[in-house]
């Protein structure tokens, strides 16, 4: 159920601001989005959570309340154009949701412009650069989904943290029944004969992990002006990062260029982006049942994964 532009009125009096016009944005597919105008002629985003019962993967329950943080914490320590979070209220006491208030970040997303080639690879150049300058100047001491709705203890190192990480999206999928028990064990026991390929020294850098077209917000000349969503942010292996933007098809040669690196190549590295490719794709299953209630994708998806497990083991 929509909380509805008569709601977003009164939790924006509440913060101090006066609203003209309330416009649903469409295009959100986890919170519910508002772009208002308001008496002080400025626009800003409103993003409702989602209800308690709407159905998550085990780090989203609770994850806009990293975002004010993480916001902060970039645009202290980084050129990325991420907007400035004006509220945040998880009170409940106007809904049963917590909620923020955005700076409306100027722009269309990238999904949404026709970019002639050479801008389209100025996009994914500047994409590059930004995402290596958020790998170098964010930094912390403790690895995992460590804000402050803490859906995982914090780790001592990579390994551990995407150890835990893994058993709690197989759970999550044995629990919906997507697996079953021998599919969950066998999901456990590909990663554990794979873990030498995660030990190694790599610091716990901040990771976007959900950029793609609809992120990511361009101008007519192909400038990124805005990097939006940092709720599913993650401290870690820059190379879970580069999975995400696969999938979504955004590691180009372009991209590379402006990281100025090239993504490793070697025997663990491969075994690697094979297990962080399945991390992200096997969320879309229980997203999908416990969201949509299924589909004929849902398990074309489940049988891609236990193969490509099956190949792993």
């Amino acid at each position: 159920m929509r909380v509805g532009a008569a709601a977003v009125e009164r939790l924006l009096a509440d913060n101090g601001f006066t609203a003209r016009a309330v416009k649903m944005i469409p295009t959100g597919h986890f919170n519910e989005s508002y772009l208002v105008k308001t008496e002080e002629e400025r626009e800003v985003v409103v993003r409702i959570a989602p209800p308690d019962d709407a159905g998550f993967v085990f780090y989203e329950r609770g994850m806009m309340a990293q975002e004010p943080e993480i916001h902060a914490l970039v645009r202290s320590h980084t050129s990325l154009p991420v907007p400035e979070v004006l509220a945040y209220d998880d009170s409940r006491q106007r809904i049963d949701r917590a909620f923020m208030v955005l700076e409306r970040m100027p722009g269309k997303p990238l999904m949404q412009r026709r970019l002639p080639p050479e801008r389209s690879e100025a996009v994914m150049y500047a994409l590059g650069t930004y995402l290596r300058e958020l790998h170098e100047n964010c930094v912390g001491e403790a690895y995992g989904y460590v804000g402050r709705h803490r859906p995982m203890s914090p780790a001592e190192d990579w390994t551990s943290a995407f150890c835990e990480m893994w058993d709690r999206l197989v759970t999550d999928l044995e629990e919906c029944g997507v697996y079953r028990p021998e599919d969950a064990q066998l999901a456990r026991r590909t990663l554990t004969r794979n873990l030498p390929a995660f030990v190694r020294r790599e610091p716990a850098r901040l990771l976007h992990m959900d950029i793609w077209g609809q992120n990511v917000l361009v101008n007519p000349e192909g400038e990124i002006t805005g990097i939006l969503d940092w709720d599913r942010a993650l401290w870690g292996d820059p190379e879970i990062e580069f999975a995400v933007l696969e999938y979504c098809g955004l590691d180009v040669q372009a991209f590379w260029d402006g990281y100025g690196l090239a993504p490793p190549a070697n025997e663990n590295a491969q075994i690697r982006r094979s297990l962080y490719h399945l991390y992200e794709i096997q969320k879309y299953p229980v997203i999908w049942l416990k969201r949509q209630g299924g589909g004929d994708h849902l398990w074309a998806y489940r049988e891609y994964a236990l193969r490509t497990l099956s190949d792993l083991a």
